[in-house]
């Protein structure tokens, strides 16, 4: 690659290469088999009250399945452009299933639009009326794309219920704490195509802009390409390497609400700068649309009173959304 075509980064978009202690990896194995869950639980208060970010191993979840995932992701990205917007997102409204092309759905709207294409599912629910609840849009061309991706969306679910319970027990709540607002949740099955960016680069063009998550947790697959970046509490942007047989886990918007901000819900976004494409694949699990968040007990005291009103999960997450959506802000506007 010749040197003009690589990627000069501005300076604001310059990730600070550090060790990743600071985002430590948390072994699952005690939680996952019941062994030693308190041992875990401890290990996560630390990370979410100072990172907000940590690498997962020994979580169970087979190997083959992600491998899998990424064949179906690529070969759902390597598909034509006409083929994909049949699928587009905004045939399903409020339900939010389908293809985004690039530069259909900006994070960080006032500041960046963002590189990147996407295809969501989740939970099939046809004939259900709130927003992120419906049916989902499946690929002809692809016919292995379906039971694998939606295989994985169930082994995701899977693993989310046992780290909100490490969650629970890491703030002194019964293990099942999160159960209760999780009948019939929103969640989501994401899969990404990052194209690889050269030349002279800022803020107004990435990957993906700084943002938060809107949710409860996220649970993400990352490739051997690499461009995840997470600010620490320094304000300072550290890369989030791929780590092999690991996942990335974060908390949203929600959790932090939940905890009165003793837990943190951290900016992070992509720049992909490696020359090559990028692909990943998060899942973000949510809560009942109606479920409420407010500052748990637990979390408010006189020297750090409520912070929070309560909130439904629902019209939280969809406010958001609205606000990276071209077709809601049309319709809902």
């Amino acid at each position: 690659m010749s040197q003009t075509a690589l990627a000069q980064l501005d300076d604001s978009l310059r990730a600070t290469r550090q060790s990743f202690d600071r985002i430590p990896v948390v072994d699952l194995a005690p939680l996952v088999d019941g062994s030693d869950p308190a041992r875990v639980a401890k290990e996560i208060r630390w990370v979410l009250s100072n990172v907000g970010f940590m690498y997962v191993k020994n979580h169970g979840v087979a190997a083959r399945a992600v491998e899998v995932a990424f064949v179906q992701t690529r070969a759902f990205f390597d598909l034509p452009l006409d083929e994909k917007m049949k699928l587009h997102i905004g045939n399903s409204g409020a339900a939010m299933r389908g293809y985004i092309e690039i530069f259909g759905e900006n994070t960080d709207p006032t500041k960046t639009r963002d590189l990147k294409e996407c295809f969501d599912i989740g939970p099939e629910t046809p004939g259900v009326d709130v927003p992120f609840f419906g049916a989902n849009q499946w690929p002809e061309a692809l016919p292995d794309f379906r039971a694998a991706i939606h295989g994985y969306h169930e082994e995701m679910k899977r693993l989310s219920a046992i780290l909100l319970r490490g969650i629970a027990q890491s703030l002194d709540l019964t293990p099942t704490f999160f159960e209760a607002k999780m009948r019939g949740p929103i969640s989501i099955q994401r899969l990404l195509h990052y194209p690889p960016q050269t030349g002279k680069i800022d803020e107004s063009v990435m990957g993906i802009g700084a943002h938060t998550d809107y949710g409860n947790l996220t649970i993400l697959a990352q490739d051997d390409v690499g461009g995840l970046q997470v600010m620490n509490r320094d304000g300072a942007w550290v890369q989030g390497p791929p780590i092999p047989g690991t996942f990335v886990i974060n908390i949203g918007d929600l959790v932090q609400r939940l905890t009165n901000d003793m837990y943190l819900a951290n900016l992070h976004r992509v720049v992909n700068t490696s020359g090559r494409e990028r692909y990943s694949i998060p899942f973000f699990i949510d809560a009942d649309y109606d479920a409420e968040f407010a500052p748990l007990p637990v979390c408010v005291s006189a020297d750090n009173p409520a912070r929070y009103e309560p909130v439904t999960c629902g019209r939280h997450k969809f406010a958001r959304f609205v606000d990276s959506f071209p077709h809601l802000a049309v319709k809902h506007g």
